[in-house]
């Protein structure tokens, strides 16, 4: 397939959601740069971009908590229009968070702001460029703070604020944000975690998450139904859902 032109960076490229839109973007010919912390993994996925069709891609370190590798991320993108995903987060048990509050400041960073840090280092070149797209990884648990992993939802409630703010900003400059809310999804994140229903798989989101892109949304569930079923719970008295475990 022919170079569109376009570069994506994806943070948190280790994770299942990233391979599976990393393969995607490289079957449309975009060029790639997989950035997190397994080096060997993001190599192998590398690789597999490159037979699928996409022009460049490499794999380079990055940690959320380390904000010193974040400029030669930005600096090793090409000319054209450079577009960023961010799959980064984490989500310690909340009994755990519990007994070591210590545990919010990593949670924090990792889901909140080591990303936002790095979009807002990447958004002058973005406008600088007059065109590219950023795709924020939130969660459904950001939409209200429910007692099983508050501290995780604050992290992404926040994030998902950062990415409004980001879209109303880069959208006067030709830019484009998509604020993505995935239910539960077939990760190692959520393995082994009680009460997971209506399960998606990692190929799904990312397929939902390119035609979001394709099609300029501006906040999208993944799967489309956890907009209503978040709907119905948002609605809930906050004197009714306190006493509830959900």
């Amino acid at each position: 397939m022919a170079d569109t032109g376009e570069t994506w960076i994806l943070l948190g490229a280790t994770s299942a959601m990233a391979r599976a839109m990393a393969r995607g973007l490289a079957e449309r010919g975009d060029g790639l740069i997989l950035a997190g912390r397994d080096m060997a993994d993001m190599e192998t996925t590398a690789a597999d971009c490159l037979l699928r069709g996409a022009p460049t891609a490499r794999a380079m370190r990055f940690d959320a908590r380390d904000a010193h590798g974040f400029a030669a991320i930005i600096d090793a993108v090409p000319g054209g229009v450079v577009n960023c995903a961010v799959f980064v987060g984490s989500m310690p048990p909340q009994g755990e968070i519990d007994l070591d509050p210590a545990l919010i400041d990593g949670t924090v960073t990792d889901s909140f702001t080591g990303p936002a840090r790095f979009l807002q280092m990447l958004a002058p070149e973005i406008e600088a460029r007059g065109a590219g797209c950023v795709v924020g990884v939130g969660s459904v648990a950001g939409d209200r703070g429910r007692i099983g992993n508050y501290v995780y939802g604050a992290a992404k409630a926040g994030f998902h604020t950062y990415l409004s703010g980001l879209r109303n900003r880069l959208t006067r400059a030709g830019g484009h944000v998509v604020t993505v809310k995935p239910g539960f999804v077939d990760t190692p994140m959520t393995w082994g975690i009680p009460g997971m229903f209506l399960v998606a798989s990692p190929d799904d989101v990312a397929q939902d998450i390119l035609k979001a892109v394709t099609k300029r949304r501006d906040v999208i569930y993944t799967p489309f139904f956890w907009r209503a079923i978040m709907g119905i719970i948002k609605a809930i008295p906050e004197r009714i859902f306190k006493k509830m475990s959900v």
